[in-house]
């Protein structure tokens, strides 16, 4: 785990780090003043296990809950083991598929392991995981009917925008029920662990207000003011207007190294746009203001450096995979940047390997020739294609310029493995599995 750095400042001071951070879009009237209180803060923010992994979109809500904790606050995050069932219909245009109990638990213990990496876990203000199946898997549906509908009218569920965005699309009564049931996983948390504070996205607003009405309308007027507070930050969007974590083939950057290699999610971070690597610092490190501004002034002055993309790339790479993989991703970032690959050694050619995109192929496969070797690696889809590359000189082999398909194939280097390049970042690492 790499434990966040706990700076001891107050947590008076939060909703101004978040502002400066550009991670604040709305707080109710009463957190602030809340926040100058001594007395520490819990607040979580829900996760629903929909997948054995976070993506880089979720980076907002995590930066949250550590942000909570350096101010003082204790982090709770919520698993929705029991709303990952059926599904938030906020930000989505259709229903989602259904999640079994099974499911759900598998999906929970990978993202509760991506969370170590960011939030401590020790001593007085540790983060918790909690999992709203342990409340709502036994909800009977008369007391649910009882206890939380009668204080909620139709015409307040549907003025909120995650319900009235999908209206016409269509939407299920299961997923029209999710306001209710997260707001019932607020006042649950607010009757057990105290927990005074709900964050979530720009998105979640409609929810988290809702959680405020409830725990309002059960546990009544508090004489020391608000009872509960509701904080939400901005939809991180791309520079399309999208949102933010997808690749350019459209694929996400997970967090889970089995689904997004440690050098692709290093890569993801080297290849932002200049106009968007400061508020991405600001957001996703935890590098003072003026640390960033720095950086940004010797970023303006030499931008061939891209010395912005490289501090919030080796800072997140760092976090989420560890200082150890950071460091061999750079080797071979710089291998492949340098052309130099075929000189990394035996150890980190097999880093390299599996790292990026590469290929298994027997040692006949190598004997029909470099057309036959490129099309089974995957480079090029057709024997056509390979030749017409060849022709153009847009191949090498080992850092070898191919200048003839019918030339022969460069000898294989320490551990059997070939070194195929296509262009400026099209690598294949193929290793000729020896007979």
């Amino acid at each position: 785990m790499t434990p966040p750095d706990h700076d001891g400042a107050p947590s008076g001071e939060l909703l101004d780090e978040l502002g400066w951070r550009g991670l604040l879009h709305a707080a109710t009237p009463g957190l602030a003043v809340r926040l100058q209180d001594p007395r520490p803060v819990s607040g979580y923010i829900g996760f629903d296990p929909t997948g054995p992994s976070l993506h880089v979109g979720h980076l907002v809500p995590i930066f949250g809950l550590l942000h909570l904790q350096r101010h003082g606050g204790r982090p709770i995050a919520l698993m929705g083991g029991g709303t990952g069932m059926i599904g938030d219909p906020s930000g989505t245009s259709a229903e989602r598929n259904l999640l079994t109990r099974e499911m759900v638990v598998a999906n929970t213990a990978g993202i509760r392991a991506q969370l170590e990496r960011f939030l401590d876990f020790d001593g007085p203000t540790g983060a918790l995981i909690a999992d709203n199946h342990a409340w709502l898997g036994s909800l009977k549906l008369l007391d649910f009917l009882r206890d939380v509908g009668k204080h909620f009218t139709i015409p307040y569920m549907l003025a909120k925008d995650s319900v009235t965005n999908r209206l016409d699309a269509g939407l299920s009564y299961t997923e029209f029920s999710y306001m209710l049931l997260q707001a019932t996983d607020f006042l649950e948390l607010h009757r057990t662990l105290g927990v005074e504070l709900q964050m979530g996205g720009a998105d979640q607003w409609g929810n988290i207000t809702a959680g405020l009405e409830l725990i309002r309308r059960v546990e009544g007027e508090s004489d020391a003011g608000e009872r509960a507070h509701g904080l939400s930050y901005p939809l991180l969007l791309d520079g399309s207007g999208q949102k933010f974590g997808k690749t350019a083939a459209g694929t996400s950057v997970w967090l889970d190294p089995g689904r997004t290699s440690p050098y692709a999610f290093y890569q993801f971070w080297l290849d932002r746009e200049d106009a968007e690597v400061g508020r991405l610092l600001r957001m996703f490190t935890l590098n003072s203001l003026a640390g960033i501004e720095a950086i940004e002034a010797d970023a303006a002055a030499h931008p061939e450096a891209r010395a912005g993309q490289r501090a919030l790339a080796a800072d997140l790479t760092a976090r989420v995979h560890g200082a150890e993989v950071l460091e061999r991703v750079q080797k071979v970032s710089e291998a492949v940047f340098s052309r130099t690959l075929p000189a990394l050694g035996l150890e980190m050619l097999g880093f390299a390997y599996e790292q990026l995109p590469h290929a298994v192929v027997p040692p006949e496969i190598v004997a029909n020739g470099i057309v036959a070797l490129c099309v089974a690696a995957g480079l090029y889809g057709s024997n056509g294609e390979a030749r017409r590359t060849i022709s153009q000189g847009g191949l090498s082999i080992n850092e070898v310029r191919i200048r003839a398909a019918d030339d022969a194939v460069p000898a294989s280097l320490a551990g059997g493995y070939l070194v195929l390049r296509g262009g400026k970042k099209d690598y294949r690492i193929v290793w000729v599995k020896p007979d």
